[in-house]
């Protein structure tokens, strides 16, 4: 509960900071929601699921500060997202290597939509980087996906295919707002789709702890007195 109530602060804190345009509460509160997380998932089990999912979520921390940061260092936010992307990546190919063409072909017609729009809104110096972050959040979400329909925990391959989803919304609305349209509410749904697909990320590690025992669970002894082939 604590924990909770810690990444709420955080998020209500920044939403205010954004409201009355408060730089400065923005910049300390930003990091707190995905430090709550990481606290969070300490929860799961100890593993290298586990391992990936919190490197990825330091790599985000460490992009979330540059991108707040009053300088420009977009590109090195960029850089700091897309090795976390990376990481989810290797966690997610740790329980399964099947092609799964159907969630290949939607991750690649995304990417190839989103960096289509961002492409013609002029990139500049900006294009190869953006095209290898397409390329990199592209297979995160294509990994994502291809655990549905793996044998793996059920409840785990949907947050983790969720929060995938959620994270690629959430780098579509900052390059649109960023290098084709500006629109009024971006900084919000920005944020809250981001911090909702790191949550989902998340809870597909926290998740296991639960599913893993009872999936272990023993069969009950039998009753009945006798032998068997």
């Amino acid at each position: 509960m604590g924990i909770l109530i810690f990444g709420l602060a955080g998020v209500l804190a920044f939403l205010t900071g954004l409201a009355l345009e408060l730089d400065w509460l923005c910049f300390v509160s930003k990091p707190v929601p995905i430090i709550a997380l990481l606290l969070w998932l300490r929860r799961a089990p100890s593993g290298p699921y586990r391992r990936w999912i919190a490197i990825g979520l330091a790599l985000s921390l460490l992009g979330d500060m540059l991108l707040q940061w009053p300088a420009d260092l977009f590109v090195f936010g960029l850089g700091a997202f897309l090795l976390a992307h990376l990481a989810y990546l290797r966690a997610y190919l740790l329980d399964t290597r099947r092609l799964a063409p159907m969630a290949l072909l939607t991750s690649i017609g995304s990417g190839g939509a989103i960096f289509a729009l961002l492409a013609s809104g002029g990139l500049g110096v900006l294009l190869v980087p953006v095209a290898c972050y397409a390329l990199a959040i592209s297979a995160m979400l294509w990994r994502a996906l291809a655990r549905l329909g793996a044998d793996l925990d059920r409840q785990s391959a949907l947050l983790a295919a969720g929060g995938a989803a959620l994270f690629v919304l959430s780098d579509s609305l900052i390059g649109f707002n960023r290098f084709v349209s500006p629109f009024g509410a971006a900084s919000y749904l920005i944020i809250l789709s981001y911090w909702l697909g790191q949550w989902g990320i998340t809870s597909s590690a926290v998740t296991l702890s639960t599913s893993i025992p009872s999936a272990k669970k023993p069969p009950a002894p039998s009753r009945e007195i006798g032998y068997s082939k």
